[in-house]
């Protein structure tokens, strides 16, 4: 997820500058026309941003407590629709058999962490997606970096975004993580299938992190936990100031800070702008704070991998394949911006992959999950592919009944960057 945003800090400035001009000639959004009462849901100026992350990641004994959690259940857990809503009698009788099961739906979805919806009609187009996820009374949000422009909103009254289906990405491998920031978090999030891809390729890949946790190394895990992590998102080099001589330190630090109060703050992930904490003295780096790789499930209690590490080390990078240029290369250090060894990335890339599940989803099939608990991916393709996902927020006050959430960013910058995104490499 982060891997583009660093590309988007790169081209803020030109988005800024040039924004307007780029926005009038880049290609119009696809946008669903709703039936019914649809027609009348908000767009996306009126959409609520993708809530907090609900941290309670502190442990007495972090080995301990995940050694102690109970049966895991089947993850995820395959559901046919003619099997489970009978067979489909239109967009109206579909959707309101989904609504008559909500409550058992989302029982499923705590216990299990994902559910795979399959031989879905009512879902193979935008319009029936919508009427998903409204059955089930779900509160849309945006993504956790809408601002990215990493993912483009194939539909902006619904709160629809393309999966990373870009050419330019095909042949790249995306590793498992959350959606989810130091700073935001989305509560669920629905995967779809309209078109899979046309030669071979592209499954949706899905574990879980309660998995994913009880199967770590104590030690790896107990060294991980304790050291917290580090993720950077972005390569920024300014090479040429090495030939500056006396100006060289003036002119890191009017980058340095141009960045950190013109460009970071766009993407709310609270983003500190560091000089070579990878060894190379002048590559300027976006850097989250330091975070726990275990949370707490915030309603389950269930300690998780909370972590995505998966997807953003570079070691791991490295080794499989991946399209990204370098100022998109992420990477993961301990708290401190001191290397996690080898060793222990090859544990947790072997764990993980140990737990991945690949879904060849097809036209109409829905993902489901729990985005605290679940970590997803995807594999490298070849031909067209068009995947989709919503996201949903839930925020709840002190008696557990919902609350608003704050509508804080618009999508012009959204618009703007992905334009930039897809003409960068």
């Amino acid at each position: 997820m982060r891997a583009v945003v660093s590309l988007a800090l790169i081209g803020a400035a030109n988005a800024f500058t040039h924004g307007a001009h780029r926005s009038q000639r880049a290609a119009p959004l696809r946008a669903a026309t709703l039936p019914g009462p649809l027609a009348e849901a908000p767009d996306v100026g009126m959409l609520p941003d993708c809530p907090p992350t609900i941290w309670n990641s502190g442990f007495d004994d972090v080995v301990g407590e995940r050694d102690g959690g109970g049966e895991l259940l089947e993850c995820p857990l395959e559901i046919s629709a003619t099997d489970y809503f009978g067979p489909s009698e239109g967009p109206n009788k579909d959707a309101a058999s989904i609504t008559a099961k909500k409550d058992e739906i989302m029982a499923k979805l705590q216990e299990h962490g994902c559910v795979w919806f399959k031989d879905m009609e009512l879902t193979k187009s935008p319009e029936g997606f919508r009427s998903f996820y409204d059955a089930l009374g779900l509160d849309l949000c945006l993504d956790p970096i809408h601002t990215s422009g990493l993912r483009k909103m194939i539909s902006k009254k619904d709160g629809i975004y393309e999966e990373v289906n870009k050419p330019t990405l095909r042949g790249h491998y995306i590793g498992l993580h959350q959606e989810s920031t130091h700073v935001k978090t989305s509560t669920y999030g629905a995967f779809v299938c309209f078109q899979g891809a046309t030669i071979e390729g592209g499954e949706f890949l899905v574990a879980d992190g309660a998995r994913i946790l009880r199967d770590l190394d104590p030690a790896v895990l107990q060294r991980i936990y304790e050291n917290k992590v580090r993720i950077s998102v972005s390569n920024l080099d300014f090479d040429f100031l090495a030939a500056t001589g006396p100006l060289k330190q003036p002119l890191m630090n009017f980058f340095q800070d141009l960045i950190a109060k013109a460009v970071a703050p766009k993407f709310d992930m609270e983003l500190e702008m560091l000089w070579g904490s990878d060894g190379k003295p002048y590559r300027l780096q976006a850097v989250e704070p330091p975070m726990s790789p275990v949370n707490r499930h915030p309603k389950t209690g269930m300690p998780v991998w909370f972590c995505n590490i998966h997807n953003h080390a570079r070691y791991l990078r490295d080794n499989r394949p991946c399209t990204v240029p370098e100022v998109g290369m992420t990477d993961v250090y301990y708290g401190d911006l001191s290397g996690i060894p080898k060793e222990d990335l090859e544990h947790i890339d072997e764990v993980s992959r140990k737990h991945i599940v690949r879904v060849p989803m097809q036209p109409g099939d829905i993902i489901f999950v729990d985005n605290y608990r679940m970590l997803h991916g995807r594999d490298i393709f070849k031909g067209d592919r068009f995947h989709a996902v919503a996201w949903f927020g839930e925020q709840t006050d002190a008696n557990g009944q919902k609350v608003a959430v704050e509508r804080k960013q618009g999508n012009m910058l959204n618009e703007m960057l992905n334009n930039y995104v897809e003409n960068a490499f």
